[in-house]
């Protein structure tokens, strides 16, 4: 648990319910796109607007937003069609401006928050103001990194703070742009109860195919809000195309939105009583199991040792990884779980017998 001092965010006038949306195009491109794409959206219900003005963008070359220049067009927003607007703040002089202009609330994006001299730049900026800050998970799975960014910007005394989860980077080949790895945002939220996360489809995605399918799973998870890119022609976006949509798919998909009870009823606690009681017994078993598995490496260990045989041993390593992933499959078991379990349960063994190894050297 973390020494926090979280608030609920708070727009004046506005009554923010579950699920919170977030939308509006990746980018801020002439102020005819903002516009038309705001009055749509404004036209489906959504209160809060979203552009890119500042991108930061993986090379050279690439479109890096229209800047400064684009704020008045979302002042324009807030006037004409009531809706509250934000933008993705990066360094002092974003904030500095993005306040200037009116801007309702801001966030820090990834490639920021992986970098603490930058998350500490924009808390120092942002210091005393009264404005909510939501913070992206860094590119690279890294819990700590997350909660870090977000104690930088509470101890600069904004309480209104929300985490934002967009997946993360992975060289391995997936579906997903940035894979959710949706344990992480699970665990902040066990670490930071009282912090609302809400979750990023267009970026975790990639592609507006798998929108729909990620937002329900956030809405499943009990997550607070969506975070989701549209524009008025998606297929022309300046960046980040494939994964926006029109407001009125957007609408679809909230009306699609299946929100389930975030706290058991007095109903069905009887039945979910009795089959948590079950995985509690299969967890001990489990345990126990893992535990016996990691004695017999230990002994293995010590073989290895007493022959002079090296640790790792690939041939054995490719055919047990190869054979539980078949068995694994056989069982209905998703293929990248078992790889993932027996991964880290390699990893452990390696461990012991690293130990195993290094106890029998130190005693000769």
């Amino acid at each position: 648990m973390h020494n926090l001092n979280i608030q609920p965010i708070t727009l004046p006038g506005l009554e923010l319910k579950r699920p919170i949306i977030i939308s509006g195009p990746c980018s801020a491109e002439t102020e005819e796109q903002v516009m038309t794409t705001a009055k749509e959206l404004a036209a489906q219900g959504v209160k809060i607007f979203r552009a890119g003005i500042w991108k930061p963008r993986t090379r050279p070359g690439a479109f890096e937003g229209v800047g400064t220049v684009g704020l008045p067009w979302l002042k324009r927003v807030k006037e004409e069609t009531g809706m509250f607007v934000g933008v993705e703040v990066a360094t002092a002089h974003h904030v500095y401006e993005a306040v200037k202009f009116g801007i309702d609330l801001v966030w820090i994006g990834a490639r920021t928050s992986a970098n603490p001299f930058a998350v500490q730049e924009v808390a120092d900026a942002i210091k005393g103001m009264d404005i909510p800050v939501l913070i992206k998970n860094p590119v690279n799975p890294d819990l700590e990194l997350w909660i870090g960014a977000i104690e930088r910007i509470n101890r600069a005394g904004i309480t209104q703070i929300a985490a934002i989860h967009r997946g993360f980077s992975s060289y391995d080949q997936s579906e997903f742009r940035n894979h959710p790895q949706w344990q992480i945002p699970i665990e902040l939220r066990r670490r930071i109860p009282e912090l609302p996360i809400i979750t990023d489809p267009s970026h975790i995605a990639g592609n507006r195919e798998l929108l729909e399918e990620i937002s329900q799973e956030a809405m499943d998870l009990n997550f607070d809000g969506l975070i989701i890119e549209s524009h008025t022609c998606p297929d022309k976006a300046w960046s980040d195309a494939k994964q926006q949509i029109t407001p009125v798919r957007l609408k679809e998909i909230i009306d699609n939105l299946v929100l389930r009870r975030p706290k058991i009823g007095d109903t069905p606690r009887v039945t979910l009583d009795e089959l948590r009681k079950k995985i509690d017994l299969l967890d001990d078993q489990l345990l126990d199991l893992l535990k016996e598995r990691m004695n017999i490496s230990e002994a293995i260990g010590k073989y290895k040792y007493d022959n002079k045989i090296t640790i790792l041993q690939t041939r054995r390593y490719d055919e047990i990884m190869n054979n539980r992933r078949d068995r694994g499959s056989q069982r209905g078991l998703d293929e990248e779980f078992i790889t993932r379990i027996f991964e880290s349960i390699h990893e452990e063994s390696i461990h012991r017998q690293n130990e195993i190894m290094n106890k029998a050297t130190t005693k000769k």
